[in-house]
């Protein structure tokens, strides 16, 4: 299959779940959650989906809710993308946002500590 092809379908599978976990799931413990990244395999047999939690401390548990919800979603996903098998779903939590937050703070304090170091009046 097409590289180009495989991306497109991943695409349209990344919205379909998106509008699934946001509209369909009933599941109250899971939140607001945002799928940021997607990684299918070159079989489309299974699907690596991150998903982000922005500004929520209990993120492992909300992850937690949403992989006991995979079935649900994968056999909604089924209605709404016509594929000889879906995918198997598997949900990664991802902290690139957080670690970009933590980084940013080193960096002004870094910055913030050489600048006391240049101007010691």
């Amino acid at each position: 299959m097409s590289q180009y092809r495989s991306s497109r379908l991943a695409s349209l599978i990344v919205k379909h779940i998106t509008d699934i976990i946001q509209f369909e799931l009933k599941d109250p413990t899971v939140g607001f959650v945002t799928v940021t990244f997607t990684d299918m395999n070159h079989d489309l047999s299974f699907l690596k989906v991150y998903v982000s939690f922005m500004g929520v401390k209990d993120s492992p548990q909300k992850l937690e809710s949403l992989r006991r919800a995979k079935g649900f979603i994968r056999s909604a996903l089924a209605k709404k993308v016509d594929m000889y098998k879906v995918p198997d779903l598997q949900f990664y939590l991802d902290d690139a946002y957080e670690r970009s937050q933590q980084m940013e703070q080193t960096i002004a304090a870094a910055k913030k500590k050489l600048k006391k170091e240049e101007d010691p009046d």
